[in-house]
């Protein structure tokens, strides 16, 4: 209940100075806050520019422990990493992430052989960086199948979690998933892998630098919508916490993230479970676009990041992850 009224009561008088702002700030953010996604690429010595997402790159796994080094040194906990797989080892069923010898495979070995658990990895879980139509998962009749595409990612997230994965992050979106692949681990020794379900994963249109980073985005055929949530429901996305969290999930996740703001508060409201947001692609090339040409400053990132947290978030996944230090002042 609010008490007092003006002039007696002046809120302002708070502000007057920074060391009383600071003081009674309700959210703050640290390195402890991030994870930063990694593309990676096959081939050597190649750090490649991504045009549609400024100052953000592919790594050639010979080139990992400078970035990963450097996340390191920020004391960022955890990195994501996601690849971008040549035409030529695509197909309709996505084989390649099956192969033990795919570029997420032999990342997660030289990370955790060189710096073991100095830094968390997690690995996402979804057959579109591998398709040749660019879907999550198995596509019959232009309709991804949900229960055949779940047998597949039952045998993605194993041979991740042998390789070394901290964390599996599934996010395609397919029903009983997150059941399937916890049981999956258990049976198999991995009781301690933990699961990042992409709980809530809207079809969006948000995602098409990150596309055009995975080389899908050319590919996909048709859209995502009859799998991936739509960005009108709300009320649908607390459904999805509640079964994924039922099925096993030890965090979730709330992807694109500023749009979706309401969907972090209700999610962290209603089941106070650790809530992470995905600070997308296209959220990420909006705001360089803007600083590059002056439309706004830098100052904006901080804003944009600190709306996750004071929604709720408890970690974000951001491009400006490995670049706190000139964000957080």
């Amino acid at each position: 209940m609010i008490t007092g009224k003006f002039p007696e009561l002046r809120l302002r008088r708070s502000r007057k100075n920074n060391w009383s702002r600071r003081l009674i700030e309700e959210n703050n953010l640290t390195s402890n806050d991030f994870i930063l996604p990694i593309f990676l690429i096959d081939g050597k010595n190649k750090k490649q520019p991504i045009k549609s997402m400024p100052g953000v790159y592919r790594y050639t796994i010979d080139k990992l422990n400078f970035i990963v080094d450097k996340a390191i040194k920020k004391k960022l906990p955890m990195i994501a990493l996601f690849p971008y797989t040549d035409k030529k080892k695509k197909n309709t069923l996505g084989t390649e992430a099956l192969n033990e010898n795919n570029i997420v495979c032999k990342a997660l070995q030289k990370i955790k052989k060189k710096y073991k658990n100095e830094i968390g990895v997690m690995c996402d879980v979804a057959l579109d960086p591998y398709t040749s139509h660019g879907h999550d998962g198995l596509l019959k009749n232009e309709y991804v199948l949900n229960d055949e595409t779940i047998k597949v990612l039952l045998d993605q997230s194993l041979l991740q979690a042998q390789m070394g994965c901290d964390v599996l992050a599934p996010s395609d979106m397919m029903d009983g998933r997150i059941g399937e692949i916890r049981k999956s681990l258990d049976k198999n020794g991995f009781k301690m892998t933990q699961i990042l379900s992409y709980a809530v994963k809207y079809a969006s249109s948000y995602y098409g630098p990150f596309r055009d980073a995975v080389g899908s985005k050319n590919l996909l055929k048709g859209d995502k919508k009859s799998y991936q949530m739509d960005f009108k429901n709300s009320d649908e996305a607390l459904r999805e916490v509640a079964l994924d969290i039922k099925e096993g999930a030890d965090m979730v996740m709330v992807k694109p993230g500023l749009p979706y703001l309401d969907i972090i508060k209700k999610v962290k409201e209603n089941f106070k479970i650790p809530v992470l947001a995905y600070q997308v692609s296209g959220e990420y090339s909006l705001l360089e676009h803007g600083i590059k040409n002056n439309l706004t400053d830098k100052k904006i990132i901080l804003e944009s990041l600190m709306a996750f947290k004071r929604a709720g978030a408890n970690a974000i996944v951001s491009y400006y992850a490995d670049r706190l230090d000139q964000i957080i002042e």
